[in-house]
């Protein structure tokens, strides 16, 4: 019984951590740089545009959050629930917080570095803030949390299909940046950097990060073995393919 409180309290501490790390990347990085990330988050930070920065982005994330909690309830359990309930609570809390939106807080967006990055080194910007994204999000997948939006999806298209989660939110969040770059274009949000531009650092953005998160989930050498002898082998081997979502081979 310890053991599982301890165990729980270690999974929850570390999503929290892989939370901070994510808001480090988008309220730091890429809300002002307008590079969208995809997903919920970048579905919030174009809403977010649109109103004139009216509505800060981490409370946009919290309510646009919420059906996909309820469908993660549905679909893998209370306590996925719990744990995603806990991760888009606390990454969009550190977002606003990060950026000053919340009474106390601090805006390092202004600091004198991101600053600078932004105006002279836009594409190193966007580095920093697609690695803080995948880290992060690797972490809450590693101790088999989310922050909701396509980070949901890819959790359920892992258990039902063994997808990789990094390859299931490149395709999902495909679409959600384009849909926020036109919305974006419309409105006439960037006419410093073409809508296009800002579209393309977004893919690069995406194609970085979703790398970080399978390193952080499987580890560099995905090409695993062991050999296991048991009377048991045919529980084992569903274990293994069910559970893990690894393959087994009997000899």
């Amino acid at each position: 019984m310890k053991g599982s409180i301890r165990r729980t309290f270690v999974e929850y501490l570390f999503i929290t951590i892989g939370a901070f790390i994510m808001s480090l990347g988008v309220g730091v990085f890429l809300v002002d740089a307008k590079v969208v990330p995809g997903g919920v988050t970048g579905l919030s930070m174009a809403v977010h545009y649109m109103t004139g920065n009216t509505f800060p982005v981490g409370i946009l994330m919290w309510i646009l959050n919420i059906p996909l909690f309820i469908w993660g309830i549905m679909e893998l359990g209370r306590s996925f629930g719990f744990r995603t309930f806990w991760g888009f609570t606390v990454n969009a809390f550190f977002v606003d917080f990060l950026r000053g939106d919340i009474v106390g807080s601090i805006r390092l967006q202004d600091s004198g570095a991101v600053s600078y990055l932004l105006e002279n080194d836009f594409f190193f910007l966007v580095l920093i803030g697609s690695v803080f994204l995948g880290v992060g999000l690797g972490i809450i997948f590693k101790f088999k949390g989310t922050t909701a939006g396509s980070d949901i999806i890819a959790a359920i298209a892992r258990k039902r299909w063994k997808f990789k989660p990094g390859m299931t939110i490149i395709v999902t969040d495909f679409f959600v940046i384009c849909i926020a770059g036109l919305a974006i274009h419309v409105k006439g949000l960037s006419p410093e950097t073409p809508v296009v531009v800002l579209m393309l650092y977004s893919f690069l953005l995406l194609l970085v990060s979703s790398q970080l998160i399978d390193v952080i989930i499987f580890g560099f050498d995905y090409a695993k073995s062991a050999y296991i002898i048991s009377d048991r082998h045919e529980e084992i081997a569903r274990e293994i393919t069910q559970v893990l979502g690894r393959g087994a081979t009997a000899f």
